[in-house]
């Protein structure tokens, strides 16, 4: 996946980015790559968000990684028992994650944060293919936003599970149950952690916590809320 270059947009983007920086960066090496998913191979609980940002995941190589929506997130793992630490400023900070995996409909850092729809589409083959190696241990997901939403229902039924038509649709909060030959799997949705939604108060550290704890306890995972 790192080696991917098939959308020339977001391939130009990426190395721009890490070839100009951030000034508060300026010393530091960028991984200016596809940022793979995070996490155990044999993860109960997968999240998935939306694409790297350009000087967080895109810079550090590791997702939600070296940005405000990734210290959202991890705080709130954290919290709930299922993150060794509420912060994560690099990929060798020592952070590990406990059943639970992060990944992305789309792997490289997308100009203002939004990728087309022929990106998404592109990227989906790496989606479907991280889908399927899970499928073993797979019981649960948390999709942040309607974009990740729309990019994950196809992809889980390239990888074996049943999507209704019509497909579910997305809100905070909403829940779903996919069947198929993987098993059965939880679906929920959750506003995505970006700083509009934070700091507007969209989403708040508690409906964040709370998402992931309903989607935890269906995978099978313990949650130790503070």
């Amino acid at each position: 996946m790192s080696r991917c270059r098939r959308c020339p947009r977001l391939v130009a983007w990426r190395e721009e980015v890490a070839r100009t920086k951030r000034a508060a960066f300026a010393d530091e090496t960028y991984w200016g790559r596809p940022v793979p998913g995070f996490g155990p191979a044999d993860a109960a609980l997968l999240i998935v968000g939306l694409a790297p940002a350009a000087h967080g995941a895109n810079r550090t190589g590791r997702m939600f990684t070296g940005d405000r929506s990734g210290d959202v997130l991890y705080q709130a793992l954290y919290d709930i028992g299922l993150a060794s630490r509420p912060t994560a400023t690099a990929a060798d900070d020592g952070l590990t994650l406990y059943g639970v995996r992060i990944t992305a409909p789309v792997h490289c850092a997308p100009p203002a944060n939004k990728p087309t729809p022929q990106e998404r589409d592109n990227c989906r083959p790496w989606l479907v293919d991280e889908l399927r190696l899970l499928a073993p241990t797979l019981r649960a997901a948390v999709v942040l936003g309607a974009f990740g939403w729309q990019a994950v229902l196809p992809a889980l039924a390239a990888a074996g599970w049943h999507v209704p038509r019509p497909r579910p649709a997305f809100g905070h909060g909403a829940r779903t149950t996919l069947r198929g030959e993987p098993g059965a799997l939880d679906l929920f949705g959750c506003f995505h952690v970006s700083q509009r939604n934070t700091f507007t108060g969209r989403l708040t550290p508690a409906m964040l916590r709370e998402v992931l704890s309903e989607a935890a306890t269906a995978a099978g995972l313990p949650v130790h809320p503070d």
